[in-house]
Protein backbone atom coordinates (compact mmCIF):
# COMPACT_ATOMS: atom_id res chain seq x y z
CA UNK A 1 0.00 0.00 0.00
CA UNK A 2 1.30 3.49 -0.72
CA UNK A 3 0.84 4.90 2.85
CA UNK A 4 3.39 2.53 4.20
CA UNK A 5 5.90 3.76 1.62
CA UNK A 6 9.30 4.34 3.64
CA UNK A 7 9.25 7.72 2.71
CA UNK A 8 6.68 10.55 1.45
CA UNK A 9 9.43 11.59 -1.29
CA UNK A 10 12.96 11.11 -2.77
CA UNK A 11 14.68 13.70 -4.32
CA UNK A 12 17.12 12.45 -6.97
CA UNK A 13 20.40 13.54 -9.11
CA UNK A 14 21.05 16.26 -7.12
CA UNK A 15 24.50 17.67 -5.86
CA UNK A 16 24.11 18.29 -1.69
CA UNK A 17 25.42 20.83 0.14
CA UNK A 18 26.13 19.99 3.72
CA UNK A 19 27.28 22.66 5.64
CA UNK A 20 28.26 20.59 9.07
CA UNK A 21 30.37 18.62 7.18
CA UNK A 22 31.58 20.94 4.46
CA UNK A 23 31.31 18.88 1.37
CA UNK A 24 28.97 18.43 -1.25
CA UNK A 25 27.60 14.92 -2.29
CA UNK A 26 25.61 13.48 -5.44
CA UNK A 27 23.38 11.25 -2.97
CA UNK A 28 19.36 11.22 -2.90
CA UNK A 29 17.35 13.13 -0.21
CA UNK A 30 14.50 11.05 1.34
CA UNK A 31 11.96 12.58 3.16
CA UNK A 32 9.67 11.80 5.71
CA UNK A 33 6.79 13.51 8.08
CA UNK A 34 8.59 16.74 6.83
CA UNK A 35 11.92 15.43 7.94
CA UNK A 36 15.04 14.23 6.31
CA UNK A 37 15.41 10.58 6.67
CA UNK A 38 18.25 9.55 4.65
CA UNK A 39 20.72 10.85 2.26
CA UNK A 40 22.28 8.33 0.35
CA UNK A 41 23.38 6.91 -2.86
CA UNK A 42 20.23 5.85 -5.49
CA UNK A 43 17.39 5.26 -2.92
CA UNK A 44 14.96 2.84 -4.42
CA UNK A 45 12.05 4.38 -6.65
CA UNK A 46 9.67 2.30 -4.91
CA UNK A 47 10.15 3.07 -1.31
CA UNK A 48 8.43 6.64 -2.01
CA UNK A 49 5.41 8.12 -2.62
CA UNK A 50 6.26 10.59 -4.96
CA UNK A 51 10.24 11.06 -6.85
CA UNK A 52 11.39 14.53 -7.77
CA UNK A 53 14.01 14.89 -10.48
CA UNK A 54 16.60 17.38 -9.50
CA UNK A 55 18.43 17.83 -12.95
CA UNK A 56 21.51 17.86 -11.40
CA UNK A 57 21.09 20.46 -9.51
CA UNK A 58 23.05 22.29 -6.21
CA UNK A 59 20.37 21.00 -3.07
CA UNK A 60 21.28 24.03 -0.28
CA UNK A 61 19.49 23.94 3.16
CA UNK A 62 17.24 26.25 3.14
CA UNK A 63 18.24 29.89 4.03
CA UNK A 64 17.34 31.33 7.56
CA UNK A 65 17.00 35.06 6.62
CA UNK A 66 17.96 36.01 9.78
CA UNK A 67 17.22 40.05 9.66
CA UNK A 68 13.90 40.68 8.18
CA UNK A 69 11.21 43.45 8.66
CA UNK A 70 7.96 42.44 7.81
CA UNK A 71 4.70 44.97 8.56
CA UNK A 72 7.58 48.05 9.09
CA UNK A 73 5.79 49.78 5.55
CA UNK A 74 2.69 47.72 5.19
CA UNK A 75 -0.34 46.19 7.24
CA UNK A 76 1.36 43.22 9.26
CA UNK A 77 -0.81 40.42 7.47
CA UNK A 78 -0.58 41.88 3.69
CA UNK A 79 3.34 42.30 4.04
CA UNK A 80 3.81 38.86 5.60
CA UNK A 81 1.36 37.28 2.61
CA UNK A 82 3.50 39.48 -0.11
CA UNK A 83 6.81 39.06 1.58
CA UNK A 84 7.60 36.07 1.95
CA UNK A 85 6.45 35.08 -1.41
CA UNK A 86 9.44 36.56 -2.02
CA UNK A 87 11.07 34.62 0.86
CA UNK A 88 9.70 31.21 -1.37
CA UNK A 89 11.31 32.38 -4.72
CA UNK A 90 14.83 33.07 -2.99
CA UNK A 91 15.34 29.73 -1.10
CA UNK A 92 14.41 31.44 1.96
CA UNK A 93 12.57 29.19 4.48
CA UNK A 94 12.58 30.44 7.94
CA UNK A 95 11.67 34.37 7.97
CA UNK A 96 13.07 35.71 11.22
CA UNK A 97 11.84 39.56 11.57
CA UNK A 98 12.19 42.65 13.66
CA UNK A 99 9.70 44.18 15.94
CA UNK A 100 9.00 46.85 18.31
CA UNK A 101 6.32 49.04 19.68
CA UNK A 102 6.14 52.90 18.48
CA UNK A 103 5.49 54.40 14.83
CA UNK A 104 5.74 51.96 11.92
CA UNK A 105 4.87 48.22 12.38
CA UNK A 106 1.65 48.70 14.02
CA UNK A 107 1.76 52.22 15.61
CA UNK A 108 1.27 51.25 19.02
CA UNK A 109 3.01 51.56 22.54
CA UNK A 110 1.90 49.77 25.37
CA UNK A 111 2.92 46.20 26.82
CA UNK A 112 4.35 43.24 24.96
CA UNK A 113 2.10 41.03 26.60
CA UNK A 114 -0.85 43.00 24.69
CA UNK A 115 0.93 43.71 21.68
CA UNK A 116 2.55 40.59 20.30
CA UNK A 117 -0.45 38.40 20.50
CA UNK A 118 -1.92 40.71 18.23
CA UNK A 119 1.26 40.44 15.96
CA UNK A 120 0.93 36.80 16.13
CA UNK A 121 -3.24 36.74 15.12
CA UNK A 122 -1.80 39.00 12.37
CA UNK A 123 0.74 36.80 10.82
CA UNK A 124 -1.03 33.56 11.30
CA UNK A 125 -1.65 31.68 7.72
CA UNK A 126 -0.25 34.48 6.08
CA UNK A 127 3.38 33.39 5.86
CA UNK A 128 4.48 30.79 2.65
CA UNK A 129 7.68 30.43 5.33
CA UNK A 130 8.12 29.34 8.44
CA UNK A 131 9.07 32.72 10.90
CA UNK A 132 9.94 34.36 14.06
CA UNK A 133 10.35 37.52 15.55
CA UNK A 134 12.72 39.31 17.66
CA UNK A 135 11.70 42.51 19.93
CA UNK A 136 13.11 45.31 20.70
CA UNK A 137 12.46 46.31 24.46
CA UNK A 138 11.27 50.08 24.11
CA UNK A 139 10.23 51.31 27.37
CA UNK A 140 11.29 50.25 30.92
CA UNK A 141 8.23 47.93 31.19
CA UNK A 142 9.15 45.78 27.96
CA UNK A 143 12.57 45.47 29.74
CA UNK A 144 10.24 44.01 32.73
CA UNK A 145 8.38 41.57 30.14
CA UNK A 146 11.55 39.61 28.51
CA UNK A 147 11.88 36.74 31.22
CA UNK A 148 8.09 36.34 30.31
CA UNK A 149 8.48 36.84 26.53
CA UNK A 150 11.03 34.02 26.48
CA UNK A 151 8.79 31.52 28.74
CA UNK A 152 5.14 32.51 27.02
CA UNK A 153 5.99 33.30 23.58
CA UNK A 154 9.48 31.38 23.00
CA UNK A 155 11.22 34.92 21.68
CA UNK A 156 14.93 34.87 22.92
CA UNK A 157 16.54 36.94 20.81
CA UNK A 158 16.19 41.06 21.49
CA UNK A 159 17.17 44.47 19.57
CA UNK A 160 18.50 47.51 20.58
CA UNK A 161 18.42 50.50 17.86
CA UNK A 162 21.72 52.71 19.27
CA UNK A 163 20.60 55.92 17.70
CA UNK A 164 16.82 55.81 18.14
CA UNK A 165 17.17 58.13 21.06
CA UNK A 166 18.53 60.90 19.28
CA UNK A 167 18.28 60.94 15.71
CA UNK A 168 15.52 59.71 13.11
CA UNK A 169 14.31 56.46 11.16
CA UNK A 170 15.05 58.62 7.82
CA UNK A 171 17.46 61.62 9.17
CA UNK A 172 17.56 64.18 11.70
CA UNK A 173 14.59 64.40 14.16
CA UNK A 174 13.53 66.68 16.73
CA UNK A 175 10.11 64.49 17.71
CA UNK A 176 12.08 61.04 19.20
CA UNK A 177 9.43 60.73 22.21
CA UNK A 178 6.41 60.83 19.95
CA UNK A 179 8.30 58.36 17.17
CA UNK A 180 9.09 55.90 19.77
CA UNK A 181 5.54 56.45 21.62
CA UNK A 182 7.49 56.31 24.86
CA UNK A 183 6.16 57.68 28.40
CA UNK A 184 7.46 60.47 30.18
CA UNK A 185 9.54 58.49 32.64
CA UNK A 186 10.76 56.04 29.81
CA UNK A 187 14.30 57.28 28.24
CA UNK A 188 15.98 55.62 25.04
CA UNK A 189 19.50 56.16 26.00
CA UNK A 190 22.48 54.16 26.90
CA UNK A 191 20.89 53.53 30.70
CA UNK A 192 18.07 51.80 28.79
CA UNK A 193 20.47 49.63 26.87
CA UNK A 194 22.43 48.72 30.20
CA UNK A 195 19.46 47.79 31.86
CA UNK A 196 17.94 45.70 28.85
CA UNK A 197 22.00 44.07 28.90
CA UNK A 198 21.30 42.72 32.91
CA UNK A 199 17.94 42.03 32.49
CA UNK A 200 19.50 39.13 29.58
CA UNK A 201 22.28 38.32 31.46
CA UNK A 202 20.49 37.62 35.01
CA UNK A 203 18.04 35.26 32.56
CA UNK A 204 20.89 33.85 30.82
CA UNK A 205 22.27 32.85 34.34
CA UNK A 206 18.87 32.11 35.61
CA UNK A 207 17.82 29.65 32.82
CA UNK A 208 21.31 28.14 31.64
CA UNK A 209 19.86 25.31 29.42
CA UNK A 210 19.03 28.74 27.52
CA UNK A 211 22.02 30.58 27.91
CA UNK A 212 23.52 30.00 24.64
CA UNK A 213 20.48 31.14 22.84
CA UNK A 214 19.69 34.01 24.71
CA UNK A 215 20.93 37.17 22.50
CA UNK A 216 20.90 40.63 22.56
CA UNK A 217 21.73 42.12 18.47
CA UNK A 218 22.23 45.41 17.94
CA UNK A 219 22.01 48.44 15.21
CA UNK A 220 25.50 50.30 15.89
CA UNK A 221 25.26 54.01 15.30
CA UNK A 222 26.06 57.35 17.01
CA UNK A 223 22.97 59.71 17.21
CA UNK A 224 24.97 62.46 18.57
CA UNK A 225 27.95 62.47 15.53
CA UNK A 226 25.18 61.39 12.72
CA UNK A 227 23.28 64.35 14.18
CA UNK A 228 26.10 66.77 13.77
CA UNK A 229 27.03 65.33 9.74
CA UNK A 230 23.58 65.21 8.88
CA UNK A 231 23.65 69.31 9.57
CA UNK A 232 27.65 69.56 7.95
CA UNK A 233 26.92 67.55 5.12
CA UNK A 234 23.60 69.36 4.39
CA UNK A 235 24.66 73.13 4.80
CA UNK A 236 28.04 72.47 2.69
CA UNK A 237 25.97 71.03 -0.09
CA UNK A 238 29.05 69.52 -1.72
CA UNK A 239 27.59 65.73 -1.96
CA UNK A 240 24.32 64.10 -3.29
CA UNK A 241 22.59 60.50 -3.24
CA UNK A 242 24.65 57.99 -1.73
CA UNK A 243 27.10 59.76 -1.08
CA UNK A 244 26.00 62.33 0.59
CA UNK A 245 23.86 60.01 3.36
CA UNK A 246 27.08 58.11 3.66
CA UNK A 247 29.31 60.85 4.78
CA UNK A 248 26.17 61.87 7.04
CA UNK A 249 26.25 58.90 9.23
CA UNK A 250 30.31 58.44 8.81
CA UNK A 251 32.10 55.18 9.21
CA UNK A 252 33.54 55.95 12.90
CA UNK A 253 29.89 56.60 14.36
CA UNK A 254 29.57 52.84 13.86
CA UNK A 255 32.61 52.18 15.39
CA UNK A 256 32.35 54.69 18.53
CA UNK A 257 29.07 52.61 19.03
CA UNK A 258 30.70 49.04 18.82
CA UNK A 259 32.82 50.13 21.63
CA UNK A 260 30.12 51.55 23.45
CA UNK A 261 27.78 48.00 23.22
CA UNK A 262 30.89 45.73 23.57
CA UNK A 263 31.98 47.83 26.73
CA UNK A 264 28.37 47.81 28.25
CA UNK A 265 28.30 43.97 27.34
CA UNK A 266 31.46 43.16 29.45
CA UNK A 267 30.07 45.27 32.53
CA UNK A 268 26.78 43.12 32.12
CA UNK A 269 28.06 40.15 31.54
CA UNK A 270 25.53 39.48 28.45
CA UNK A 271 27.60 37.11 26.94
CA UNK A 272 25.59 36.72 23.64
CA UNK A 273 26.11 39.94 21.29
CA UNK A 274 25.30 40.34 17.78
CA UNK A 275 26.55 43.27 16.06
CA UNK A 276 24.33 44.26 12.92
CA UNK A 277 24.57 44.85 9.59
CA UNK A 278 28.51 46.07 9.56
CA UNK A 279 29.24 48.26 6.54
CA UNK A 280 32.64 49.48 7.26
CA UNK A 281 36.19 48.62 7.47
CA UNK A 282 36.23 50.81 10.82
CA UNK A 283 33.20 49.38 12.04
CA UNK A 284 35.22 46.08 11.63
CA UNK A 285 37.93 47.14 12.81
CA UNK A 286 36.17 48.03 16.56
CA UNK A 287 33.89 44.60 16.42
CA UNK A 288 37.29 42.52 15.90
CA UNK A 289 39.59 44.59 18.80
CA UNK A 290 36.07 44.51 20.72
CA UNK A 291 36.30 40.46 20.64
CA UNK A 292 39.92 40.35 21.82
CA UNK A 293 39.37 42.48 24.22
CA UNK A 294 36.52 40.25 25.25
CA UNK A 295 37.01 37.41 24.33
CA UNK A 296 34.34 35.74 27.07
CA UNK A 297 31.78 37.69 24.98
CA UNK A 298 30.55 35.59 22.02
CA UNK A 299 30.32 37.79 19.18
CA UNK A 300 28.26 37.32 15.89
CA UNK A 301 28.80 39.75 13.50
CA UNK A 302 26.80 40.59 10.51
CA UNK A 303 26.61 41.94 7.29
CA UNK A 304 24.00 42.24 4.63
CA UNK A 305 24.27 41.39 0.81
CA UNK A 306 23.07 45.05 -0.34
CA UNK A 307 26.38 46.01 1.59
CA UNK A 308 28.34 43.31 0.04
CA UNK A 309 26.95 44.10 -3.76
CA UNK A 310 26.43 48.09 -3.90
CA UNK A 311 28.23 51.14 -3.43
CA UNK A 312 28.05 54.62 -3.21
CA UNK A 313 28.02 54.56 -7.06
CA UNK A 314 25.28 51.93 -7.92
CA UNK A 315 22.85 52.97 -10.10
CA UNK A 316 19.67 52.87 -7.53
CA UNK A 317 20.68 55.95 -6.00
CA UNK A 318 18.27 57.24 -3.43
CA UNK A 319 16.10 53.75 -3.81
CA UNK A 320 19.16 52.13 -2.14
CA UNK A 321 19.20 54.74 0.85
CA UNK A 322 19.45 52.00 4.18
CA UNK A 323 20.62 52.38 7.77
CA UNK A 324 23.38 52.03 8.14
CA UNK A 325 24.46 53.73 4.56
CA UNK A 326 25.29 51.93 1.46
CA UNK A 327 29.02 52.54 1.69
CA UNK A 328 32.02 53.67 -0.78
CA UNK A 329 33.53 50.63 -2.85
CA UNK A 330 36.75 50.34 -0.48
CA UNK A 331 34.10 49.69 2.43
CA UNK A 332 32.26 46.78 0.56
CA UNK A 333 35.78 45.29 0.05
CA UNK A 334 36.87 45.39 3.41
CA UNK A 335 33.35 43.59 3.78
CA UNK A 336 34.36 40.63 1.87
CA UNK A 337 37.93 40.76 3.20
CA UNK A 338 36.60 39.81 6.27
CA UNK A 339 34.08 37.70 5.11
CA UNK A 340 36.65 35.64 3.20
CA UNK A 341 39.09 35.52 6.56
CA UNK A 342 35.73 34.01 8.37
CA UNK A 343 35.32 37.20 10.26
CA UNK A 344 31.39 37.41 9.42
CA UNK A 345 29.05 35.13 10.82
CA UNK A 346 26.49 35.36 8.41
CA UNK A 347 24.98 37.28 5.93
CA UNK A 348 21.34 38.66 5.37
CA UNK A 349 18.60 40.62 3.57
CA UNK A 350 17.62 43.28 5.66
CA UNK A 351 14.44 42.89 3.67
CA UNK A 352 12.20 46.06 4.33
CA UNK A 353 9.46 46.47 1.34
CA UNK A 354 9.61 50.10 1.30
CA UNK A 355 7.27 50.44 -2.04
CA UNK A 356 8.49 52.57 -4.76
CA UNK A 357 5.44 55.31 -3.85
CA UNK A 358 6.52 54.97 -0.46
CA UNK A 359 10.17 55.23 -1.29
CA UNK A 360 10.70 58.39 -2.59
CA UNK A 361 9.16 61.83 -1.77
CA UNK A 362 7.34 63.62 -4.44
CA UNK A 363 8.17 66.94 -3.41
CA UNK A 364 12.02 66.45 -3.30
CA UNK A 365 12.50 63.45 -5.40
CA UNK A 366 16.36 63.86 -5.78
CA UNK A 367 16.92 64.66 -2.16
CA UNK A 368 18.44 61.59 -0.31
CA UNK A 369 17.40 63.42 3.27
CA UNK A 370 13.81 63.33 2.27
CA UNK A 371 13.99 59.19 0.70
CA UNK A 372 12.44 56.79 3.80
CA UNK A 373 15.18 54.44 4.84
CA UNK A 374 15.10 50.35 3.34
CA UNK A 375 14.51 48.21 0.45
CA UNK A 376 14.01 44.64 -0.06
CA UNK A 377 16.35 41.32 -1.27
CA UNK A 378 15.40 38.71 0.41
CA UNK A 379 14.64 36.74 -3.08
CA UNK A 380 18.45 37.62 -4.23
CA UNK A 381 19.95 36.98 -0.78
CA UNK A 382 21.01 33.42 -2.12
CA UNK A 383 22.16 33.72 -5.84
CA UNK A 384 23.29 36.60 -5.04
CA UNK A 385 25.73 35.44 -2.46
CA UNK A 386 26.39 32.31 -4.42
CA UNK A 387 27.03 34.36 -7.51
CA UNK A 388 29.89 36.97 -5.98
CA UNK A 389 31.10 34.71 -3.79
CA UNK A 390 31.95 31.83 -6.74
CA UNK A 391 34.32 34.82 -7.98
CA UNK A 392 35.73 35.30 -4.73
CA UNK A 393 36.35 32.21 -4.03
CA UNK A 394 33.34 31.36 -1.32
CA UNK A 395 32.66 27.81 -1.28
CA UNK A 396 28.87 26.12 -1.43
CA UNK A 397 29.30 24.46 2.18
CA UNK A 398 30.76 27.91 2.99
CA UNK A 399 27.56 30.11 2.23
CA UNK A 400 25.28 26.96 3.81
CA UNK A 401 27.17 28.02 7.24
CA UNK A 402 26.74 31.94 6.17
CA UNK A 403 23.27 31.66 5.18
CA UNK A 404 21.67 28.68 6.91
CA UNK A 405 23.38 26.82 9.98
CA UNK A 406 25.16 29.64 11.51
CA UNK A 407 22.17 32.13 11.97
CA UNK A 408 19.63 28.85 12.79
CA UNK A 409 22.42 27.95 15.95
CA UNK A 410 22.77 31.32 17.20
CA UNK A 411 18.37 31.93 17.36
CA UNK A 412 17.80 28.49 18.53
CA UNK A 413 16.64 26.68 15.44
CA UNK A 414 17.88 23.62 15.84
CA UNK A 415 15.86 21.84 13.05
CA UNK A 416 17.20 23.68 10.19
CA UNK A 417 20.20 25.07 8.57
CA UNK A 418 21.41 22.26 7.00
CA UNK A 419 20.50 19.13 5.17
CA UNK A 420 21.02 16.42 7.23
CA UNK A 421 19.45 13.35 8.33
CA UNK A 422 16.38 14.31 10.86
CA UNK A 423 16.40 17.82 10.60
CA UNK A 424 13.19 19.57 9.05
CA UNK A 425 13.44 19.35 5.12
CA UNK A 426 13.81 22.98 4.17
CA UNK A 427 15.97 22.92 0.42
CA UNK A 428 16.85 25.24 -2.04
CA UNK A 429 17.33 23.43 -5.28
CA UNK A 430 19.39 25.87 -7.23
CA UNK A 431 20.52 25.70 -11.15
CA UNK A 432 24.50 26.83 -10.94
CA UNK A 433 24.54 27.14 -14.71
CA UNK A 434 21.14 28.98 -14.92
CA UNK A 435 22.23 32.90 -16.02
CA UNK A 436 19.15 35.64 -15.50
CA UNK A 437 19.41 39.78 -14.76
CA UNK A 438 18.00 40.61 -11.81
CA UNK A 439 14.14 42.78 -12.83
CA UNK A 440 12.31 43.86 -10.28
CA UNK A 441 9.00 43.32 -11.97
CA UNK A 442 9.61 39.52 -11.90
CA UNK A 443 9.91 39.86 -8.38
CA UNK A 444 6.92 38.49 -5.81
CA UNK A 445 7.58 41.51 -3.41
CA UNK A 446 5.33 44.27 -3.68
CA UNK A 447 8.27 46.63 -3.71
CA UNK A 448 8.18 47.90 -7.29
CA UNK A 449 11.65 48.19 -7.77
CA UNK A 450 15.22 46.53 -6.97
CA UNK A 451 18.26 48.07 -5.93
CA UNK A 452 19.63 45.44 -7.87
CA UNK A 453 18.67 45.62 -11.33
CA UNK A 454 20.32 45.23 -13.90
CA UNK A 455 22.67 42.96 -12.21
CA UNK A 456 23.81 39.58 -13.59
CA UNK A 457 23.46 36.15 -11.11
CA UNK A 458 25.18 33.17 -12.25
CA UNK A 459 22.58 31.34 -10.16
CA UNK A 460 18.73 30.53 -10.10
CA UNK A 461 16.33 29.01 -7.24
CA UNK A 462 14.61 26.86 -9.43
CA UNK A 463 11.88 24.57 -6.31
CA UNK A 464 11.95 25.89 -2.70
CA UNK A 465 10.64 22.96 -0.19
CA UNK A 466 9.66 23.78 3.47
CA UNK A 467 9.39 20.66 5.86
CA UNK A 468 9.33 18.36 2.55
CA UNK A 469 6.62 20.39 0.65
CA UNK A 470 7.24 22.14 -2.29
CA UNK A 471 6.51 25.79 -1.76
CA UNK A 472 8.22 27.60 -5.00
CA UNK A 473 8.92 26.31 -8.00
CA UNK A 474 8.80 27.14 -11.83
CA UNK A 475 8.38 30.79 -11.21
CA UNK A 476 5.54 29.95 -9.15
CA UNK A 477 3.68 30.05 -5.61
CA UNK A 478 2.74 26.03 -5.03
CA UNK A 479 1.43 26.10 -1.25
CA UNK A 480 0.16 29.11 -0.05
CA UNK A 481 0.42 30.26 3.94
CA UNK A 482 1.88 27.19 5.23
CA UNK A 483 4.48 28.96 7.15
CA UNK A 484 4.62 27.95 11.37
CA UNK A 485 5.63 30.35 14.07
CA UNK A 486 8.38 29.32 15.69
CA UNK A 487 8.39 29.59 18.83
CA UNK A 488 12.43 29.61 19.93
CA UNK A 489 14.91 27.64 21.22
CA UNK A 490 12.32 25.06 19.45
CA UNK A 491 12.40 22.13 21.63
CA UNK A 492 13.74 23.21 24.55
CA UNK A 493 11.14 25.51 26.10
Amino acid sequence: MKHNLKYDLIIKNVNVVQAQKNVTESVDIAIKDGKIAALEFNLCADDALEIHDGKGQSAFPGVVDAHMHIGIYHELSWDAYRESQACAQGGVTTSLNYMRTGKYYLNKSGSYANFFPEVLALSKGQFHVDYGFHLAPMSAEHIDEIPMLVSDFGVTSFKIFMFYGGHGLHGASSNQRDFLMIGPEDRYDIAHFEFIMRKIANLQEERPHLKEHLSLSLHCETAEIMTAYTKLVESEGKLSGLRAYSASRPQHSEGMAIWMASYLANETNCVNINLLHLTSRKALDAALKMQKLFPHISFKREVTLGHLLLDVDSPGGLFAKVNPPIRPREDVEALWESLIEGDIDWVVSDHACCSHEQKIDARAPKNIFAAKSGFGGTEYLLTGLITEGKKRGLSKPKIAQLLSLNPSRRYGLPTKGDIAVGLDADIALVDTENSYVVQAKKSFSSAGYSCFDGMEFNAKVSSTYLRGEIVYSDGKIRTRGRGQFIARPHGLL
